[in-house]
């Protein structure tokens, strides 16, 4: 018996193909060289993004490209924030680019020490405007991650030398495009409030990228402008960031700012770890579980603007089509005029009428030859049927010694047709002889 067949439509594939990519890769980081960098009139940009083994199709549109702080070039070195995605129309996988950066630290560093020497001339790193902490500090924002090694390491400090101090977590990303404007509404939210007496900002070791967000001019000046003391425990010891010269206090790594803000009160909070264990994998365990929900429903859930982005690029990529199309007919209209002047310049009479007065002299000489073949022609054979003529003419025979052989008008041919008496005549080649018929015989 023969199973069904699932049969699928080019497009139901490649749609399948899309939401399997998106869903499999919702946000990449991708470094690379541009290449076959486009712009047309929309003002999204189409490139490739290569390395030493490989390329891929890459779409920045205008909405996200707008905000570049460079002009983006063909060899320039980047990295792009994009999510996987599937150009229907042409079956090509493409990344949908939505942060770009010039890649490698030389890039970050200038940046940088720009902006270092730029706050530090504007006072924000001098000495007399940093704010003295609390003796004792009675309830601690924390701004930091709540999934990364700080806030564990910070959080185990607090526990081991003072479990009754108030510690709120103001969960911020800590790294990425989102972490700068995430920590300038964390500090803004922790002095909306009246129970926070300091801010600890922290956040574990990593690169110049990792850090970044620490580097930023927005965070810097919401730092500046915290009506709270703030401590910086960003990195470590070796770390500085610009977050590090403009808050009152550095401490080398979080736990060294653990260390500073709390009291070694271990016998007073002994029997509350327990419970901070347990809120603390409760807490895990609820954001993990909100976390798969948001994922799962971000996954089924397909925002409009991925449709119209598609149809934005579809059209983007008939114009291009479209203008090479229109220069190619160009070209092809000009080569066709370009002949087309030249054979009527050979069609010109100027130039025509010698090669046809020589033709007609061709055609008189050929004409004259054949009519010399075609007379000697007609000559020769009209000789020959008189040489036949005279071969079969009466007078030929006779003049061989015959004659012809007459009675009563009319030519004798057989014995049968001579009458005894009758008169004949014979005629001979010089003349006749007439006799008179005695007698007949038959042979």
């Amino acid at each position: 018996m023969t199973a069904t067949r699932n049969i699928l439509t080019v497009s139901l594939l490649n749609d399948k193909a899309r939401d399997l990519l998106e869903n499999s890769f919702p946000n990449l980081w991708v470094e690379g060289e541009i290449s076959n960098l486009a712009q047309p009139s929309s003002g999204h940009l189409y490139f490739t993004l290569k390395d030493a083994g490989a390329q891929v199709r890459a779409a920045m549109f205008r909405g996200n490209n707008r905000l570049l702080p460079f002009t983006p070039k063909n060899g320039q070195q980047v990295l792009v924030k994009a999510r996987l995605s599937l150009y229907a129309p042409r079956g090509d996988y493409q990344l949908i680019v939505e942060v770009m950066e010039e890649a490698g630290l030389g890039a970050l560093r200038r940046a940088y020490d720009e902006l270092r020497l730029r706050l530090q001339n504007e006072g924000l790193f001098a000495a007399e405007r940093k704010r003295e902490l609390p003796e004792h500090v009675r309830h601690l924002a924390v701004i930091t991650s709540p999934t990364g090694a700080a806030v564990r390491d910070i959080l185990s400090v607090l526990g081991r030398r003072f479990r009754g101090l108030p510690v709120t977590v103001i969960p911020v990303p800590v790294q990425g495009k989102e972490a700068g404007p995430a920590i300038v509404r964390a500090i803004a939210l922790a002095n909306s409030q009246t129970n926070f007496d300091v801010i600890l900002l922290a956040r574990g070791g990593g690169s110049l990228e990792d850090l970044w967000a620490f580097n930023e001019e927005i965070v810097a000046r919401a730092i500046a402008g915290s009506r709270l003391p703030v401590v910086s425990g960003v990195g470590h010891e070796t770390d500085f960031t610009i977050a590090d010269f403009v808050a009152d206090v550095r401490a080398p790594t979080p736990s060294a700012a653990a260390e500073l803000l709390s009291q070694d009160g271990e016998e007073l909070l002994d029997s509350f770890e327990g419970f901070e264990i347990l809120l603390t994998r409760a807490l895990r365990k609820q954001l993990t579980l909100l976390t798969q929900q948001l994922t799962h429903l971000r996954a089924r859930l397909r925002h409009p603007g991925q449709r119209l982005q598609e149809l934005m690029q579809k059209l983007d990529s008939l114009e291009l089509r479209l203008k090479r199309a229109q220069q190619q007919e160009m070209r092809t209209r000009e080569s066709r005029l370009q002949n087309l002047l030249a054979r009527l310049r050979g069609q010109h009479p100027a130039h025509r009428l010698p090669a046809l007065q020589q033709q007609v002299q061709g055609l008189e000489q050929r004409l004259v030859r054949a009519m010399n073949t075609q007379l000697r022609e007609q000559k020769t054979a009209l000789q020959y049927l008189a040489e036949r003529a005279q071969l079969a003419s009466p007078l030929a025979i006779v003049a061989r010694g015959y004659a012809i052989v007459e009675s009563e008008g009319r030519v004798l041919r057989s014995v049968s047709d001579a009458n005894v008496g009758s008169t004949l005549q014979a005629r001979l080649v010089d003349g006749r002889i007439t006799a008179t018929i005695t007698a007949t015989e038959k042979n």
